[in-house]
């Protein structure tokens, strides 16, 4: 449109896909096994009956494994075109703490697995989603569950319309310090429940590579070596019997050093290999292939902790298209550095050959740096509001970065006709997810799927 500018194209956008249509969802006659079961073709069959016991936990834990399944839902339903680097997997428990390369510790999305650019309202949907999800586990009533969505709804959109107002330069520098974040969260919580987050930080900032010495290794064979604990922890020499591991796995730091800038490859270099283990990490990511590496620095007692995760290709792709890099790891890589406002300085890709012969991306950062996650089985409906406007909030500045702010803003506007909708939305996602998961019970029940699961 002749003279258009991102404001008037955003109110444009609302004759098109109008706001309050985003509430609307109808079930799609799909199965979400079968979805799923797709995905099962690139893992370790060995830990699949481990990764649907996670999932079959509670339809909370379903909804963490069904990224696929959500983006497949979307993926049929009119979107804005507003484009923004998308998490891809925004649910609660993929926000939380990690200490930034200046020690401080800041709140941002962690996890990127399926990161590629799309539709600025898909992470939005699925993080209204977890709300609602949460908050029926939690038997918060409807009235309840809506004002934890409004809360987390507006988040995202003042925070949007505050960063439009900014220039370029401060939106790049804007991040959450967890300091001023605690801060004005403390007239928002209980006292009790003020000093259980204290305590949960204390414990985030305790979290580095000597609290992982201490908690994940033993003295053995004569020197340190990662504990076993199979399946969640298999040292390398349990899975294979070649005797050039030591040397393919020094090969691949060397490699994946040069995904590094030249100053933290420098860095790198000061350690050297000890021992690696596979572990099992996560719910919708049991099955991939996650290594934990153990190194040393030149002086004795100076751990090193990185964790080597395998990627794939993003839920989205079939969605959306390929993104913009043909190696998952470093898609993974650059779409956090997108989106983060502090990155680990260790983040890396590397393409690693396995046990079996075949080439495989993966992504390389810190197993432990300050990382910190809520406990949403401890939130109160209070709570449950305060952290999702944060998340908002989180997700509304990795937007900022990456999309056009100023249109989507527009889009959105003042009023909660948006947010309004997105509540609409997530109850009836949440019915479509509690289907699915009674879906996943009775497959189980009939012996369809094979579970494994793991001691309370």
């Amino acid at each position: 449109m002749p003279g258009a500018t991102p404001e008037t194209d955003g109110k444009a956008r609302r004759r098109q896909v109008p706001r309050s249509g985003h509430g609307d969802w109808e079930p799609r006659e799909r199965d979400p096994l079968a979805i799923l079961a797709a995905q099962d073709e690139s893992r370790l069959p060995e830990l699949v009956p481990l990764r649907y016991g996670r999932m079959g936990a509670s339809a909370f834990a379903f909804f963490r494994g069904a990224a696929a399944v959500m983006a497949d839902d979307l993926g049929a339903a009119a979107t804005t075109g507003l484009h923004a680097q998308l998490c891809g997997d925004a649910h609660l428990s993929n926000f939380g703490v990690f200490a930034a390369p200046d020690r401080r510790l800041v709140f941002d999305c962690n996890d990127f697995d399926e990161t590629l650019p799309g539709p600025f309202e898909w992470d939005l949907k699925r993080l209204a989603a977890s709300i609602v999800v949460a908050g029926r586990e939690r038997e918060l009533g409807k009235r309840r569950r809506r004002g934890a969505v409004l809360a987390t709804v507006g988040g995202y959109r003042q925070a949007i319309r505050r960063f439009a107002s900014l220039g370029e330069l401060d939106v790049w520098y804007a991040r959450i310090d967890v300091e001023s974040a605690i801060g004005s969260l403390r007239s928002k919580v209980d006292k009790g429940r003020f000093q259980q987050i204290e305590r949960s930080l204390e414990k985030a900032r305790s979290k580095d590579s000597r609290r992982a010495l201490q908690k994940l290794t033993e003295k053995r064979d004569g020197g340190l070596r990662i504990v076993s604990d199979p399946p969640l922890i298999t040292p390398v020499e349990e899975l294979t019997d070649r005797t050039d591991v030591e040397a393919q796995l020094e090969a691949m730091l060397a490699a994946y050093g040069e995904s590094l800038a030249a100053d933290r490859r420098h860095l790198l270099a000061s350690y050297r290999y000890v021992h690696a283990a596979r572990k099992v990490v996560g719910v919708g990511s049991v099955g991939t292939r996650a290594w934990i590496v153990l190194l040393e620095g030149r002086a004795g007692g100076d751990p090193l902790f990185l964790q080597a995760k395998e990627a794939g290709h993003s839920v989205l792709e079939p969605y959306l298209g390929a993104g913009a890099y043909r190696h998952h790891g470093r898609r993974v890589v650059e779409g956090q550095r997108l989106m983060q406002a502090a990155s680990d300085i260790f983040l890396g890709w590397v393409t690693v050959e396995g046990v079996d012969g075949e080439l495989r991306s993966f992504y390389v950062r810190q197993l432990w740096d300050g990382k910190g996650s809520a406990d949403l089985a401890r939130f109160s409906a209070r709570d449950l509001g305060a952290y999702g406007a944060l998340c908002g909030e989180a997700l509304a500045r990795a937007h900022a970065r990456s999309g056009d702010r100023v249109a989507i803003a527009a889009y959105l506007g003042r009023g909660e006709v948006f947010d309004q909708a997105l509540v609409r939305f997530a109850e009836a996602y949440a019915d479509q997810n509690e289907s699915d998961f009674e879906r996943l019970e009775q497959a189980v029940a009939d012996g369809e799927i094979d579970v494994e699961r793991e001691p309370r």
